[in-house]
């Protein structure tokens, strides 16, 4: 030990172990691991929620879907808001039944606002009424209250798409007051501004949408939506899913 008697070594006995220590063990193989593959990232669920009176805005919805669906790793689920109507003042209005499969396709279940949290993201659909949303979706966000006090749905990116009767019913209107609902709970309101390209120009032909997202002119009601308008919402669920997907796992 050094002079003092201490744990320090002196100088004679570090250079006696330096000597004494086995060879480098540099001349032996390294071992090499093998890495195990990374789990495939699981898919990003984007829930398409909508009302629909007259079967324009379910039409808008099963678009929106197929664009979320044809990005690699995004999952549409298609859900529809609760009727507040009775069934003998729709029947009067001649409505149809808002998705429970009248279409010829599969059956679309009623939101349950519970589940909302296990979306990664959101596309709400619904016609126009005076340039606003109707009392049904509105009662739709009504319930969401309590998920709104514990901000569970806050940092979630969310879009919309809308119908109206006539051009100037309220395309954008009609989005642009919904986002009040967006803002409470705290969800990042995402438009498709011009990313549709030239089809957001187009002069020759009448086509619903607008900045703020997809959208269709159903005239009487006996306007079904357009080629173009479908080509529009399909792109709006494809870019919701590709921003979405880079939230969620990265610009990768």
């Amino acid at each position: 030990m050094g002079k003092g008697g201490g744990c320090i070594p002196s100088k004679r006995h570090r250079a006696a172990a330096a000597a004494a220590a086995p060879a480098s063990h540099s001349h032996q193989r390294e071992r090499t691991s093998i890495p195990a593959p990374a789990a495939a990232p699981r898919p990003v669920r984007i829930y398409v929620v909508f009302y629909s009176m007259y079967g324009h805005v379910r039409l808008l919805a099963r678009a929106v879907a197929r664009g979320v669906g044809s990005v690699p790793g995004a999952r549409a689920i298609l859900f529809r808001v609760p009727e507040t109507l009775p069934p003998a003042v729709l029947a009067r209005m001649e409505a149809d039944d808002g998705g429970g499969g009248g279409d010829g396709e599969d059956v679309i279940p009623v939101v349950d606002p519970d589940g909302l949290p296990d979306a990664d993201g959101f596309l709400f659909g619904f016609p126009a009424r005076f340039g606003a949303m109707p009392a049904q979706m509105q009662a739709f966000f009504d319930s969401t209250v309590p998920l709104c006090r514990h901000q569970r749905l806050a940092g979630k990116p969310a879009g919309l798409f809308v119908s109206t009767g006539t051009q100037a019913g309220g395309q954008e209107t009609t989005a642009w007051t919904a986002i009040t609902q967006l803002a409470h709970h705290g969800m990042l309101f995402v438009p498709i501004g011009y990313t549709f390209g030239e089809g957001m120009l187009e002069m020759g032909e009448l086509r619903g949408g607008s900045p703020y997202g997809a959208g269709v002119f159903s005239g009487d009601g006996s306007r079904p939506p357009s080629e173009l308008e479908l080509a529009l919402a399909e792109h709006h669920g494809k870019y919701m899913a590709t921003l979405v997907k880079k939230m969620v796992h990265g610009a990768s």
